[in-house]
């Protein structure tokens, strides 16, 4: 009787499973087609930071991008050394770093666009549109 629910498990049925080889399947798409520009955390992070109308601290764009403060500071400093964004302390609260794009990481935002584009085209390519659509509401309902 215990062994009875291991012997229906399927490994490729399994949610979380799916869900890695899609991910690897996409990001596999966008180091090809990003060669080089940002990593796919790189572009979320710095697109994120350039819709806001001012700058945002370094805790509120991790949570934006759902990372946790390491991955954040990490991704924050890689952009920073490339001079995509700069940091300046918060003038209410010194240990907070607000931070903002620059001009350079505008441009390249723009030239990545078209490309984000197509990668997620290219990863949807063996769907319909209409299960397009249904992925990303499904998606977006358990996330």
């Amino acid at each position: 009787m215990a062994n009875e629910g291991r012997s229906n498990y399927n490994l490729d049925d399994q949610v979380g499973f799916l869900l890695r080889k899609a991910h690897q399947a996409h990001i596999a798409i966008c180091t090809e087609k990003l060669a080089g520009l940002l990593t796919p955390v790189q572009f979320s992070t710095l697109y994120r930071l350039a819709k806001e109308p001012a700058p945002v601290s370094q805790n509120a764009l991790g949570r934006m991008v759902a990372m946790d403060a390491a991955t954040t500071k990490g991704v924050v400093s890689r952009l920073k050394e490339r001079g995509l964004l700069t940091s300046r302390p918060d003038l209410g609260d010194k240990r907070r770093h607000m931070l903002s794009t620059t001009e350079k990481g505008r441009a390249l935002l723009e030239e990545a666009l078209p490309l984000m584009h197509e990668i997620t085209d290219l990863t949807l390519a063996p769907l319909e549109p209409y299960e397009r659509d249904m992925l990303r509401a499904l998606l977006r309902k358990i996330s």
